[in-house]
């Protein structure tokens, strides 16, 4: 069967085109394996019906992928200008597919990308990658599925459990939100330029409700406060937070590393309220 994509010029050619080296300073690494960035897209599920938002597509690799799978719409939101006119390129292929939103994507409210269902689908620019998903989680109510390619570092800390020494901060606010997929795992040299460590892709759906009940600026504070200083017990790195550990039913002894979702979740009630 025809592939509609091979009406498209070559990647690099894109890119010798638009003067598209990857920058550094934008954490950008660009994917040219169609067969990869096909495999990203399926793992994000059937999009038909499917507000897809990416972010950092670069000249685009993904987005043609994501564009051959069928959205209803895809929101591709990216900053650098040269990129952006790269992109263009794709509107004549897929028509009325395709919006290209120059923005910083960090400060992009996901709610003004089409209707709901909503889908986040990205190659993430490696030096915001956390905080473009805590950003997300913050939103979360309004996203579907978020399938994301991390450094494999920033993946072992989002599935970490407890008493692992990559748990932390990351991994309880995102588990408590929402179930994690791991996708699988790819090789640097798979990028352009390649990366220093590997990178791996992880499919977030958000849960129907948190794990337990807390409030989302309070999860952030007391997780925060607790592993800024990771290696003292809670009654020490807690203090500034006042708790009185013990009354709810914590070993004041133990450290954040060793303390399970639902139990940050009663440290965040204990402070519910306060400014």
């Amino acid at each position: 069967m025809t592939d509609i994509r091979d009406q498209l010029p070559p990647l690099r050619d894109i890119i010798a085109k638009y003067n598209l080296g990857a920058r550094k300073s934008l954490g950008q690494h660009f994917l040219f394996d169609q067969n990869l960035t096909d495999r990203i897209a399926r793992a994000a599920g059937d999009l038909n019906e499917v507000s897809v938002i990416e972010v950092g597509p670069g000249p685009g690799g993904l987005t043609r992928s994501l564009l051959a799978h069928n959205p209803k719409h895809l929101f591709a939101i990216e900053r650098d200008r040269r990129c952006i006119e790269a992109l263009e390129e794709l509107k004549p292929i897929f028509p009325g597919k395709l919006t290209i939103v120059s923005a910083d994507a960090l400060k992009f409210d996901i709610s003004t990308s089409g209707d709901a269902p909503r889908r986040i689908v990205a190659n993430l620019p490696y030096n915001i990658s956390t905080a473009l998903l805590i950003n997300w989680l913050r939103q979360i109510e309004s996203i579907d599925q978020m399938t994301l390619m991390f450094q494999k570092e920033v993946v072992d800390r989002i599935v970490a459990e407890p008493s692992n020494k990559t748990y932390g901060r990351l991994s309880i606010i995102t588990q408590w939100l929402c179930d994690t997929r791991f996708e699988f795992h790819v090789d640097r040299q798979a990028f352009t330029p390649p990366p220093k460590i590997m990178s791996s892709v992880l499919t977030l759906k958000p849960r129907s409700e948190p794990l337990y009940a807390a409030k989302f600026e309070d999860m952030e504070k007391v997780t925060a406060t607790a592993f800024g200083q990771r290696r003292k017990m809670l009654r020490s790195s807690l203090k500034p937070l006042d708790i009185d550990i013990a009354a709810i039913g914590i070993d004041p002894t133990a450290r954040a590393e060793n303390l399970s979702i639902e139990e940050f979740c009663l440290l965040a009630q204990a402070i519910e309220g306060r400014n």
